[in-house]
C-alpha cells in the first residue's frame, strides 16, 4: 500500500457537486480517504480571464502503482465530462497525482511529486488540512513548512 495525496479542483458548473463527485469516484483506488475542506481560489497559469476555482485535497491508500494511480484519475476526470481543447482551459474537475509515498519519479506522462505543488497555495493549503506532516521527498520539508514559506 502505497499513501498518495491528490488535488482537486474545478471552474466550471456546479464546483462542489464536481468535487464531490470526485471524491466518491475515487474510493474504488483509493482506501482510507481523507478530504479536506473546499477553498475557493483564483485562477494560476491559465490562459485568458476564467471562473474562480473551488479546490480541495485528498489523501488515502492505493495498491495500485503510481501509473495506474494517475490512469484512474484520468479515467474519473473523463467520467466527469473534462475536455481538453487546449492547455489551461476551464474544466468540470481537474485531479492532480501530488505525491506517491516517498517516491520521486520522473517518466513521459507522470512526475511525482507533481513538479509545481510547492508554488501552489490552492494546493498546499487543503494538503496541510490532511497531511501537515508529510514529508516532500525532494525537499525533506514538510507540507506545513512548505506552506509557511508562501506566507
Amino acid at each position: 500500500m502505497a499513501r498518495v495525496a491528490i488535488a482537486l479542483g474545478s471552474n466550471l458548473g456546479n464546483r462542489e457537486a464536481h468535487l464531490r463527485r470526485a471524491i466518491q469516484a475515487l474510493a474504488p483506488t483509493v482506501s482510507n480517504l481523507r478530504v479536506s475542506s473546499f477553498y475557493e481560489t483564483d485562477p494560476v497559469d491559465v490562459p485568458g480571464a476564467q471562473p474562480r476555482f473551488l479546490n480541495g485535497a485528498a489523501t488515502g491508500e492505493s495498491e495500485l502503482s503510481a501509473r495506474a494511480v494517475l490512469d484512474a484519475l484520468l479515467a474519473v476526470e473523463q467520467r466527469l465530462g473534462r475536455e481538453r481543447p487546449y492547455i489551461g482551459a476551464p474544466r468540470t474537475i481537474d485531479l492532480d497525482l501530488i505525491l506517491y509515498g516517498d517516491s520521486v519519479i520522473n517518466e513521459p506522462g507522470l512526475m511525482v511529486p507533481h513538479p509545481r505543488f510547492r508554488e501552489r497555495r490552492f494546493v498546499l493549503q487543503p494538503l496541510a488540512e490532511v497531511a501537515a506532516d508529510w514529508v516532500d521527498p525532494v525537499t525533506g520539508k514538510a507540507i506545513r513548512e512548505l506552506l509557511d514559506v508562501l506566507h
